[in-house]
């Protein structure tokens, strides 16, 4: 799945209706409620605020509104277009000011789907990824024979006692393979402890 971790917009204008999609960053339903009142709000004069979001790691939490539009015709339509592009923890909304030409349902759709996908080819996706934190044990000397191997990697914490205590924070794919060449170059004198999994942006 991806994310975004900025609000994008586009504009677009189908028979003299104007179609606002605005993508915002949430976290949680709360997240969402807060974001929908500040649309509304700033759009108070618009015709409809239809949307739809995606929460959750595998975007287990969805919920989408026609906001007066005919059933169908916008709500799923801008959620497809969300879950198309494998995304969560976003919320799309596409505000619609009436321009007096009717567009029919097919036509509504049309516009509904391509407001949201003209707003998410603007975006930068971020991967997010099962992550867990490691914890190195390692002296001084054998430091200076793993250093380069773990720059890649956030560091969350390092500290220098008689040893070097390093954490880090690494893809769950990659794990295994980081270990063994550490304890390859440091000829197994290397300690090594593996943290809790969860899901992140790196």
């Amino acid at each position: 799945m991806y994310t975004i971790n900025k609000t994008y917009q586009e504009k677009q204008e189908i028979k003299k209706s104007e179609f606002i999609c605005t993508l915002i960053p949430v976290s949680s339903v709360e997240d969402v409620n807060t974001n929908l009142t500040l649309i509304r709000k700033k759009y108070y004069d618009a015709t409809h605020n239809c949307y739809a979001y995606i929460l959750g790691e595998a975007g287990e939490i969805v919920k989408c509104s026609d906001d007066g539009e005919p059933s169908q015709t916008a709500g799923v339509v801008i959620l497809e277009a969300l879950r198309k592009n494998e995304l969560t923890n976003v919320l799309a909304i596409v505000t619609r000011y009436f321009g007096g030409i009717k567009l029919g349902a097919g036509g509504l759709v049309r516009a509904y789907a391509s407001s949201t996908s003209l707003a998410i080819q603007t975006i930068e996706k971020l991967k997010i990824e099962k992550c867990q934190s490691l914890t190195i044990e390692v002296s001084y000397q054998n430091y200076n024979l793993i250093e380069k191997y773990l720059k890649e990697y956030k560091e969350l914490n390092k500290s220098f006692t008689d040893v070097i205590v390093i954490t880090i924070i690494i893809p769950v794919t990659k794990t295994d393979e980081l270990i063994n060449k550490l304890i390859e170059v440091t000829k197994n004198d290397v300690k090594i402890s593996k943290g809790n999994e969860t899901s992140m942006v790196l």
